[in-house]
């Protein structure tokens, strides 16, 4: 048995695992951070990396906790995407914000609300592309609990 579980262990290629939330308020402005580490250019969506041992959730609250001072309330999942070259699987979710956020570690400059039509110039294609995908997954929710973008002919 030990020599079975050894030799899936060497057979297995070793990833990392993120969570990120998409956050919107009530006047559906987007909750984004600049981030002072991330490789793109800077603006993005709020998250991080799950620690060992550590459900995705839970690793969703406490990143948002420690950067942004934030709390979430109706956590859902909006859906997933693996990054091959750089070996991540990314974990998106949905979520209220309790609180108003604001920067509480050295990792963010600034948190900022944005309404969609007004990003930020300096937002990667790719922040952009996920943004639009978990409004499109939003929008096509039924009332299963997941948060709702209004549509502007609402």
């Amino acid at each position: 048995m030990f020599v079975r579980l050894r030799a899936a262990k060497f057979g297995q290629q070793r990833f990392t695992v993120t969570v990120a939330a998409m956050l919107f308020n009530d006047q559906q402005q987007i909750l984004l951070l600049e981030h002072v580490f991330r490789a793109d250019r800077g603006w993005g969506v709020p998250g991080g990396f799950i620690a060992n041992g550590e459900q995705p959730e839970e690793a969703l609250r406490r990143e948002l906790r420690e950067e942004v001072s934030i709390e979430l309330d109706e956590v859902k999942l909006l859906f997933t995407r693996t990054l091959r070259r750089i070996k991540q699987v990314e974990i998106y979710f949905c979520a209220r914000v309790i609180g108003e956020p604001k920067p509480s570690s050295f990792e963010i400059n600034r948190a900022q609300w944005f309404s969609i039509d007004h990003l930020p110039p300096e937002i990667s294609q790719d922040q952009r592309k996920l943004v639009t995908r978990a409004l499109s997954s939003m929008k096509s929710a039924n009332n299963d609990g997941m948060l709702r973008v209004k549509k502007s002919d609402e």
